[in-house]
């Protein structure tokens, strides 16, 4: 079974994503939703799959036998706007101790933070959801 992962990232107001494969061609797809986003990729790539190979053209081995599995992972963008939803750049402000216009260049992929600033931002999200749990 083939994992495929799949980077997804935030850009001009939409979640993006791209899948490039030598020699069988690349799958672009945005949405402003996550689950949309999702949901069209996975039919953009089977289109791609199945319009290849009646064209004769070349498809690997494990998208003709359907033998792998997409695995969708966020980029800090991605994973910053899908928190808005819940919380705020104040908030996780707050709880990181990283600068909220900090937050929001990352939000906007103007600035790529490092591993460890990005391991802080998902700890502090984390933290406000268990936060919110303690509520109910």
């Amino acid at each position: 079974m083939k994992n495929i992962k799949i980077e997804v990232h935030w850009c001009e107001k939409n979640f993006a994503c791209a899948y490039d494969y030598p020699k069988f061609g690349c799958v672009i797809v945005t949405h402003k939703t996550l689950d949309g986003l999702k949901t069209a990729f996975l039919e953009s790539l089977k289109w791609h799959i199945e319009s290849a190979i009646e064209d004769g053209e070349f498809v690997p081995e494990f998208f003709r036998t359907g033998e792998y599995e997409v695995e969708f992972e966020l980029a800090t963008s991605a994973l910053l706007r899908t928190a808005e939803q819940f919380t705020t750049m104040a908030a996780l402000s707050r709880v990181t101790g990283i600068n909220q216009r900090l937050l929001s260049n990352y939000a906007s992929e103007v600035k790529k933070p490092r591993p460890a600033q990005r391991e802080k931002i998902i700890s502090g999200i984390h933290e406000i959801g268990r936060s919110m749990l303690g509520l109910c």
